[in-house]
């Protein structure tokens, strides 16, 4: 599960179209796909709504922002993509709001967006089975529209059957980029004037089981360092904690590639982590965090941890708690379970909503206090940061800083002196 990010719009960018993105880092930069499509196509008073499915809230989320969308565009044709859009294709189409439906697979390619393909005719959903794909190809972009970073898409779809998850539903089986795409690809935005690129996917360390020779995630960063040496900094997004491997843990010896890494956990005990059907014990999380700090001394984390899941008793959920200081996880995503329909969970006997969202509570606390003691190992340190927007920029480590000064632009590097900490973000002046 990744975490979920909030709706963002082109308000403050070029007139059209307007993308409203939900959901995760994938999404983003398939937005900016659609974008570059869409733009083309000449669709300049369109609305294009990327969902998300990874639970109920987003699907809901989803269907809150469609109608907002009608209400702000009076007119203007609303066309609704994404995971949930492919999950559940007909709940959308019955939405009046709602002009077109398109598949996430459909989403990606140019044709679907001319005006001819899109909005001829009276077929209202262009969804196709997702499990019928079988490449992902590279689609080369200048770069993220108002980001600092640009994300560079390497893998999509996953060939796991998490009990909680919809996900593999609306992307499909894993399917990778080939190396020299994803290494042209950085380049490019190298080129452009971009300090981090950060590699993304929905199942990230599955990347190359599929092509020849079935490279692993740790070749591909290897090789991006190597070919690219221009290439300022390298991020990882979310990853599967038990696929990491060998090639992956030598890469961080290189400081190009960032101190952080963001783990999908989603529970400290053994027994629900077999219900999950996940495939890593809570020792082996313990064990992979300790081997990686000893890698690069100053790595930080961040982890998906899931309050109440189906059958979690007291004692399963302490274990998660303590979880926390035993990886040493920074930023934590706590997640209080909601059924998906159509999962096996969703079958499963069901913690009350109270006690769920008591869980969630206590184990948000245990990541804000976390969080407090990792800004205050940083307090009295000059480091680089890269300024985001605002005053606002992010250490290698991902840790957020208030710089107080005159800042350079979005996308450059500031040399900052850390005064203190306001609880959630690092506080600085320029050095």
């Amino acid at each position: 599960m990744w975490p979920i990010e909030p709706a963002m719009t082109d308000a403050t960018m070029p007139p059209s179209p307007t993308l409203i993105t939900l959901g995760c880092r994938l999404n983003t930069y398939e937005s900016e796909v659609m974008r570059s499509h869409a733009s083309e196509a000449g669709l300049n008073d369109a609305v294009i709504i990327n969902t998300c499915a990874v639970t109920s809230e987003a699907v809901r989320s989803a269907r809150q922002a469609i109608r907002r969308a009608a209400k702000d565009h009076p007119g203007a044709p609303i066309l609704v993509t994404g995971c949930a859009a492919q999950v559940d294709p007909a709940m959308f189409a019955a939405m009046p709001e709602v002009t077109r439906v398109i598949g996430n697979h459909e989403k990606m390619q140019a044709e679907t967006w001319k005006p001819a393909t899109l909005l001829g005719g009276h077929e209202k959903v262009r969804v196709n089975d997702i499990m019928s794909v079988r490449e992902t190809a590279a689609h080369l972009i200048d770069g993220m529209e108002g980001r600092a970073r640009a994300y560079v898409q390497v893998q999509n779809g996953c060939d796991h059957r998490c009990t909680f998850c919809i996900i593999p539903y609306g992307r499909g089986n894993s399917r990778s980029v080939p190396a020299g795409e994803v290494v042209a690809q950085v380049r490019r935005l190298v080129e452009t004037g971009h300090h981090e690129v950060v590699l993304t996917g929905v199942d990230l360390t599955s990347w190359g089981a599929d092509l020849p020779g079935a490279p692993q995630l740790g070749n591909l960063v290897q090789r991006i360092l190597k070919l690219v040496p221009d290439l300022a900094q390298l991020r990882i997004s979310s990853i599967d904690a038990i696929e990491i491997d060998d090639a992956l843990v030598e890469a961080l010896s290189d400081v190009r590639l960032a101190p952080y890494m963001h783990l999908s956990l989603q529970h400290g005990d053994d027994l629900i982590l077999k219900r999950m059907k996940r495939r890593h014990s809570r020792n082996q999380a313990i064990a992979l965090t300790q081997r990686l700090r000893d890698a690069r001394p100053d790595m930080a984390f961040g982890a998906d941890l899931i309050a109440g899941f189906p059958t979690e008793t007291e004692a399963h959920f302490d274990n998660s708690l303590r979880l926390v200081e035993e990886c040493g996880i920074s930023f934590l995503h706590a997640f209080p379970y909601s059924p998906r329909p159509g999962t096996p969970a969703a079958r499963m006997p069901q913690v009350a909503k109270a006690e769920i969202k008591a869980r969630a509570a206590r184990l948000r606390a245990a990541g804000d206090k976390a969080l407090v003691a990792h800004l205050a190992r940083h307090v009295g340190s000059t480091t680089d940061a890269l300024v985001e927007r605002g005053a606002t920029a992010r250490l290698p480590d991902f840790t957020p800083l208030q710089i107080e000064g005159d800042l350079p632009p979005a996308g450059r590097v500031a040399r900052t002196h850390i005064t203190g900490h306001n609880n959630t973000h690092l506080v600085g002046t320029l050095a």
